[in-house]
């Protein structure tokens, strides 16, 4: 039994003497107060030194954090006048009752180095610097990835003593704990840390009550690297299916032009899928984009297997029906302001009439006219027959510049609201 609480030193010794700390180390397993009834106050505050990584399959955020508690150790109190002026000295931690501290996120064996010694000073305030490789579980959302912004949080409190025994508190504000992590962030990768909020809280599991203390750490992802080598590839990629409607509609190239840019995108995909993170319980959006980008291209394939078969068809079929050649030439043209017409009228040809050529005076005369007669009629057979597949070729332009612009709008509104998403977001 304790007659006193304050350590005793020798006469010539510079602080408290071997003998009196070491009945305070045989009562290491003893929480250190002279009233078990009053619990004991644990003070933390730590500093984030690196965001190491964030694994969205596993829902797991790993950091590296310097823990420091403070607490009052009852029995490690002396008089620095009696002790040769001594106000602080370094003890072993494995020979004192230190808090059983813990993050309840956590998931994974801590690994990192331990300290070997905690500070005291003669008034008994202890203070712990811990390092932590915290990795802890977190509820990630990757909807909007590469422009997300994670939300996580840290939970410290005892694993064993509930509120009648240690009290947390903070030894730091808030302000200032992200003031100092912000300072000594030794990390320059793909995240950032944005901010820290905390807060006590009391955490009632039956009967039983602990005291704990919540930080949410913000953390923000660089996008510039998804940017670059997914974002940007797409969009010149798409980019290039625009600029292949300046293909002739009726040139095969552009069939095989737009079959090679679905391919070459595909391609892409696959290269590319391992940068995308992947969950059980959603899809980011930057996926729906490259799915809509690639559904967009089948479209604009199929649009150009639509115009080359509607070109064609004025060599296997006959004369425009009348309603197609009014909606189309008449409606849509004028609806679009499609101006590049081509006269299809055929040109007369200047012959004698049979009367005049078989009136002359010579036979062989008449048998020319008769001659020139079966001329005519094939070449106007054969105008006739280009005119109406002109009228065919005409009628696929005007939808080519139709489909084309529709794909503009579409392609236009697509790019703005998912922009619009990101940005919104990505500034929130």
């Amino acid at each position: 039994m304790y007659k006193s609480a304050e350590l005793q030193c020798s006469g010539s010794e510079a602080g408290p003497s071997y003998e009196s700390l070491q009945t305070v180390f045989d009562r290491k397993p003893f929480r250190p107060t002279l009233n078990y009834s009053r619990p004991t106050s644990v003070n933390i505050s730590f500093t984030i030194y690196a965001v190491l990584g964030v694994n969205e399959k596993s829902q797991i955020l790993t950091t590296f954090l310097w823990l420091r508690m403070f607490w009052q150790h009852e029995f490690l109190t002396w008089t620095p006048a009696k002790c040769g002026a001594v106000e602080k000295i370094s003890l072993p931690v494995e020979q004192i009752w230190t808090p059983d501290i813990i993050v309840y996120e956590f998931i994974d064996e801590d690994k990192s180095q331990r300290t070997p010694f905690v500070y005291v000073n003669h008034t008994g305030r202890v203070r712990y610097d811990k390092m932590l490789r915290v990795v802890s579980s977190c509820n990630l959302g990757i909807f909007h990835f590469p422009f997300d912004v994670q939300n996580c949080s840290l939970t410290f409190g005892s694993y064993m003593h509930t509120v009648r025994d240690v009290r947390l508190g903070l030894a730091l504000p808030v302000e200032q704990i992200l003031q100092n992590s912000l300072q000594y962030l030794e990390t320059n990768g793909e995240w950032e840390l944005v901010r820290i909020e905390g807060s006590p809280d009391i955490l009632k599991f039956g009967i039983d009550e602990w005291d704990i203390i919540t930080f949410w750490v913000v953390i923000r992802r660089r996008p510039v690297l998804y940017v670059v080598n997914l974002i940007i590839p797409s969009g010149f990629l798409m980019l290039i299916d625009i600029v292949s409607f300046f293909l002739p509609p009726h040139s095969t190239d552009r069939a095989s032009f737009k079959m090679t840019l679905l391919l070459g995108y595909t391609v892409f995909l696959l290269i590319m899928n391992d940068l995308l993170p992947s969950t059980a319980n959603g899809t980011p959006l930057i996926g729906i984009y490259f799915s809509v980008c690639l559904a967009l291209l089948v479209l604009s394939l199929l649009e150009t297997v639509i115009i080359t078969h509607i070109l064609h068809r004025g060599k296997l079929s006959g004369s425009v029906p009348g309603w197609v050649k009014s909606f189309v030439l008449g409606f849509l043209a004028q609806l679009i302001c499609y101006k590049d017409k081509i006269d299809f009228s055929p040109p007369v040809l200047d012959l004698l009439p049979p009367d005049a050529l078989s009136s002359g005076a010579e036979r062989h005369l008449a048998f020319i006219s008769q001659n020139l007669r079966m001329v005519r009629e094939v070449l106007e057979s054969k105008q006739q027959l280009q005119a109406q597949e002109e009228e065919w070729v005409q009628i696929g332009y005007v939808l080519d510049s139709l489909l084309y612009r529709l794909y503009l709008i579409f392609i236009g509104s697509y790019a703005i609201i998912i922009i619009s998403v990101w940005c919104v977001w990505y500034n929130t």
